[in-house]
C-alpha cells in the first residue's frame, strides 16, 4: 500500500489537513459483527463491514450534519471531516480520544462495543477539551495471534499486511500469493477471523441497526453466481457498496481462490468455462482452483489453455498448476 508512504509528515500533523486546526473529534459507528462460516461450501465470505451500504457515504452524511452543526454553534470555524480517506492516523487518534485501545490484532477494541467498529475523524480548528486515552485491555491474551490464517499477526501490534487476507482481497491488484490461497478459505472481501476470537465481542453489542444493516446477499454469497459475473453485473450486483473497491477481476480473482478451497467437485465445470475469462488475472487463478479441485482429471484442459493463452503471466500459472498435478 505505497499511498500509506506518501507524505508521513501531513498523517501526523493535523494542522497540515486544516491551517490552524486545534483539535480532533473522533468518532466511531458500531455495527453487526460476523455470523461465522456457512456450512454450505459454495458460499463465500465478505467482511462483516462490508455486508450493507458503503458506510464511506453513510457515515459520510452524518459527519457534514456534525460539522454544520458545529458551525452553527460557531460561526466562522472551520472543519474538515474523513471517514477511512484522509491522511490521519485513525487508530492512534481513536486511542488518544479514549475511543478504545489499539489490541493485539491492530484493530481498535472498545471495552463497551467490542472491535467491529468503523471509525471517523472531525478535524476542527475548536479549542475542545480534550478527553483521556484509553489504556490497554488485552493482558496475557493472544487467540487472535493464534487464529490468523496466514500467520499475518506476527506479533502482538504487528501486522504483516503482505500476508493479510483482508489486503490480499481489497488492495492486492496483483496474484494472491500460491502459497498463501489454501490458508484463505472462502474470503472472498476482506477478513473478520481476528475479530471472531477475540474476548471482547463474545457478546452483542449496541449497534446502530438501520445504519449499516447487512444485506441478504452479501452474507452468504454464491461462488457459482459471482464466478459469472461479466462487468456490467458486477457494477448492478455491488453498486454502493465496499465491495466496488476490489473490482470485477479482483473479486472474480477472489472467487476462484474460494472455489479452489471449498473441496465440492460441483464447481468445477463453472471453473472450466472460467479458463476464458476476459481477465488474464482470473484465468491464472482459475488454473490453480481447477487443478486443486479436479487433480488430473483436467490435465488435458489445461494444456490446451496453455497453447491458446497468450498472456505470460497466465501461461505461468498453468504450468505451475500442471507442475502440482505432477509432483
Amino acid at each position: 500500500m505505497r499511498y500509506m508512504e506518501v507524505d508521513p509528515v501531513r498523517r501526523t500533523d493535523p494542522r497540515l489537513v486544516l491551517p490552524g486546526a486545534c483539535s480532533v473529534v473522533s468518532l466511531a459507528v458500531a455495527y453487526a459483527g460476523s455470523q461465522g462460516l456457512s456450512s454450505a461450501p459454495l458460499t463465500g465470505r465478505i467482511a462483516a463491514f462490508a455486508q450493507g451500504p458503503d458506510y464511506h457515504a453513510v457515515i459520510g452524511e452524518r459527519l457534514q450534519l456534525l460539522c454544520e452543526f458545529l458551525q452553527e454553534g460557531e460561526p466562522g470555524a472551520r472543519s474538515r471531516w474523513y471517514v477511512d480517506t484522509g491522511p490521519l492516523l485513525e487508530r492512534d487518534l481513536a486511542q488518544q480520544s479514549g475511543l478504545g485501545w489499539c489490541g493485539k490484532n491492530t484493530c481498535l477494541i472498545n471495552s463497551r462495543t467490542g472491535s467491529y467498529l468503523l471509525l471517523a475523524e472531525i478535524v476542527t480548528d475548536l479549542l475542545l477539551a480534550p478527553t483521556r486515552p484509553a489504556e490497554p485491555h488485552c493482558g496475557t491474551c493472544t487467540r487472535c495471534l493464534e487464529a490468523c490464517p496466514t500467520q499475518a499477526l506476527i506479533a502482538p501490534n504487528v501486522l504483516d499486511a503482505r500476508r493479510c487476507i483482508a489486503y490480499l482481497t481489497i488492495e492486492n491488484r496483483g496474484p494472491i500469493p500460491r502459497a498463501l490461497r489454501p490458508k484463505t478459505g472462502r474470503w472472498i472481501f476482506g477478513c473478520d477471523v481476528c475479530q471472531e476470537v477475540c474476548p471482547w465481542n463474545r457478546r452483542p453489542h449496541p449497534r446502530d441497526p438501520e445504519l449499516l444493516s447487512a444485506r441478504a446477499d452479501l452474507r452468504r454469497p454464491d461462488l457459482l453466481e459471482l464466478l459469472g459475473l461479466d462487468q456490467a453485473a458486477f457494477r448492478r450486483r455491488f453498486h454502493g457498496t465496499a465491495v466496488q473497491r476490489a473490482k470485477r477481476e479482483g473479486l472474480v480473482r477472489n472467487v476462484a481462490v474460494a472455489l479452489g478451497n471449498s473441496g465440492e467437485p460441483a464447481a468445477v465445470p463453472a471453473l472450466r468455462r472460467a479458463l476464458t475469462d476476459p481477465e488474464p488475472l482470473v484465468r491464472g487463478h482459475v488454473a490453480w482452483a481447477l487443478a486443486r479441485l479436479a487433480g488430473h482429471s483436467v490435465r488435458e484442459e489445461l494444456h490446451a489453455a496453455r497453447r491458446r493463452e497468450s498472456d505470460p503471466g497466465v501461461r505461468e500459472e498453468i504450468d505451475l498448476a500442471l507442475g502440482d498435478l505432477h509432483g
